[in-house]
């Protein structure tokens, strides 16, 4: 695919799909809870469709008529087993999440996705489930897909210090500590998005957060709800970073989501200089407008406790970084090595192809700017966030063409992303 260059400006209102976290949230707990879930302004792109595939198939009636959705839960014990392998095609939040899922349950699931899928590594998830009493097949020493679970309907309660700050095993273990025998303590390495503990609540569960130590009890059940996604920071952030660097824009961002464990990006933009004022914030809602503007940069350090809460946004932090003036180091970003892609070296490589200075490191990056673009032959590699990045890059290019191999990829997470850029270059 050939890419839009040389961007005059970028100008106008865009509101982004619906935040990819909460709405796979939403079909597992609608799923789990008891009575209908009513789902609205969820994001349709195919990691969210594998989540609903994957419930359909263990026995869960979803009803989509395009407005809203409609999920008849079964509660924890009523799913059913699965005829089939039960596909979740690139989606590793998918796999990760729904293992918890099917942890306590009385019957076997093997759980198959996609090329890319089937490399990324579920060791991470396997071995606390053990330790609760599951039965995990994997494949070779770090259980790569496909993954088949025994579930233990007497699942152990389990006291467990996450090695690595990450969401989706945290939200695993979460699910499974649900259905187990007692009081189960998970401690987090960092702070990481909390869209699981708020669903817990928000669906009549109790959860107890203290600092990064978290205490739930088994045997809990759920009621269903309406669920409101708000759009998501992380299909945000590229027209954030767009709004930034392309020269003469000016961009509104309506409905963000604004959930404090995903808001790193607006950290490291104030860091780095840039213009963007927040509008209209519902603080039930934990949304708000975003504006943002074309600014000067300059180079930040990004690391520690910071890098959980914009771990799906670095890509595109990395193109911002390379129209900053100075040296910017991203550090304790192990996690981004096993992504749909090893994304600190695909992004490195795909910069530097279009004439970037970015280093990679064996936990983040060093890249070095202002440094101009120039056109290139670049690839997704499966990765949507990769090929958003690459778009948002080929509109800073004034000299040569930029095209892009898979990049269908983008509708994982942002299926009308082209649709939007097309506005925003019209407006």
């Amino acid at each position: 695919m050939k890419l839009a260059t040389g961007s005059k400006g970028l100008n106008g209102n865009i509101r982004v799909p619906g935040d990819k976290s909460i709405s796979h949230r939403s079909i597992i707990f609608g799923s789990i809870a008891k009575g209908q879930t009513i789902v609205q302004d969820i994001l349709r792109g195919e990691d969210v469709l594998s989540t609903i595939r994957v419930f359909r198939d263990l026995g869960v009636s979803i009803v989509d008529d395009g407005e809203v959705i409609r999920i008849q839960g079964r509660g924890f014990h009523g799913l059913s087993a699965p005829e089939n392998p039960l596909d979740m095609g690139n989606s590793g939040t998918s796999m990760r999440l729904i293992s918890g899922v099917l942890a306590g349950q009385d019957f076997a699931a093997t759980m198959i996705g996609d090329d890319s899928l089937s490399k990324r590594p579920m060791d991470r998830i396997a071995q606390p489930l053990r330790q609760m009493g599951v039965v995990l097949a994997g494949q070779g020493e770090r259980d790569l897909p496909p993954l088949t679970i025994q579930g233990n309907p007497q699942l152990q309660s389990i006291s467990y210090r996450l090695p690595v700050a990450s969401a989706q095993v945290k939200s695993a273990l979460l699910f499974a500590a649900l259905q187990a025998d007692g009081q189960s303590t998970i401690i987090e390495k960092e702070k990481t998005r909390d869209h699981t503990e708020d669903m817990i609540r928000q669906f009549g569960g109790q959860i107890d957060v203290d600092g990064k130590t978290i205490t739930i009890q088994g045997g809990q059940e759920f009621t269903a709800q309406t669920v409101v996604v708000p759009g998501d920071i992380s299909s945000a952030a590229f027209w954030l970073v767009a709004g930034l660097i392309v020269p003469n824009s000016r961009i509104v961002l309506e409905n963000v989501g604004m959930n404090q464990t995903r808001t790193g990006i607006l950290d490291v933009i104030v860091q780095m200089g840039g213009q963007v004022t927040i509008e209209n914030q519902d603080d039930l809602a934990k949304s708000a407008t975003l504006v943002v503007e074309t600014s000067s940069l300059t180079s930040t350090v990004i690391k520690g406790e910071l890098i959980p809460r914009l771990i799906d946004e670095l890509p595109i932090i990395a193109l911002l970084a390379t129209q900053a003036n100075g040296q910017t180091i991203i550090a304790d970003a192990e996690e981004l090595r096993v992504k749909e892609t090893d994304r600190i070296q695909v992004v490195a490589d795909s910069l530097n192809a279009m004439g970037a200075t970015v280093q990679p490191t064996p936990d983040g990056m060093v890249i070095t700017g202002p440094t101009p673009l120039h056109g290139a032959q670049l690839a997704t590699y499966g990765d949507h966030r990769i090929g958003m990045m690459a778009a948002i890059a080929a509109l800073l290019v004034q000299d040569g063409d930029v095209y892009l191999d898979r990049a269908e990829a983008i509708n994982t997470s942002y299926p009308s992303f082209f649709n939007d850029l097309e506005a925003l270059q019209d407006a």
